[in-house]
């Protein structure tokens, strides 16, 4: 036979219990949002304003195609060593300098833009910087042809898409490290957020 003060402690218990769960409720639901906020965060670039000087750099690099890389050889027959290259004597860093301009500069450049994913930022930030050694590599060759062999110099086009891929290595660059410093400050948030809640007691960590 139970008594009204056991069914009181019963109550009791039974209220504390329903508290714990009310408050540990919002701090699920807290850390929940930060972890959607902070993956969001860590996927996605916001280039802003460096949107449209990068989808103007490449135009411009699908302008410089279309002009002299050397001699009579444009950006296009360089690209598929047609025969006006061949007849250049276009050479292997000319070649992998339009191959890289085009797939990261071009291509990739404009991915990276339209689904504004960190990881293609980084590709085209890579993928470019690595254009630049090759586009300097290319103008060289063009300076300095093997003994015995006739070559044109580089020509506008070279020149162009080369100073291009340097300004669309530049804004990748920042572009990256604003994101990166991002991640890193809501990191940095939910760490202390974590050690904050843990202090109070609210909920234990790990």
């Amino acid at each position: 036979m139970t008594s009204p003060f056991d069914d009181k402690r019963h109550d009791g218990n039974r209220t504390g219990d329903n508290g714990s769960g009310a408050e540990s409720e919002p701090i699920e639901s807290y850390l929940k949002d930060f972890d959607a906020a902070e993956k969001k965060v860590a996927g996605e670039i916001d280039p802003g304003a460096r949107a449209l000087v990068v989808a103007v750099a490449v135009v411009v690099l699908l302008g410089s195609l279309t002009l002299p890389h050397s001699g009579i050889a444009n950006g296009w027959e360089v690209l598929v060593y047609g025969d006006d290259a061949r007849a250049e004597t276009i050479a292997l860093p000319s070649r992998l300098f339009v191959w890289f301009e085009v797939v990261f500069g071009v291509v990739v450049s404009m991915l990276a833009l339209v689904t504004r994913r960190w990881a293609l930022a980084w590709v085209a930030l890579a993928g470019t910087a690595v254009s630049i050694v090759f586009g300097m590599l290319a103008i060289w060759s063009r300076q300095t042809p093997a003994p015995g062999v006739e070559a044109a110099g580089p020509g506008i086009g070279l020149i162009i898409g080369w100073l291009t891929v340097i300004v669309l290595t530049f804004h990748w660059l920042k572009v990256v490290w604003s994101r990166t410093a991002l991640q890193l400050a809501a990191e940095e948030e939910r760490r202390a957020a974590a050690a904050e809640a843990e202090r109070r007691g609210d909920w234990n960590v790990g």
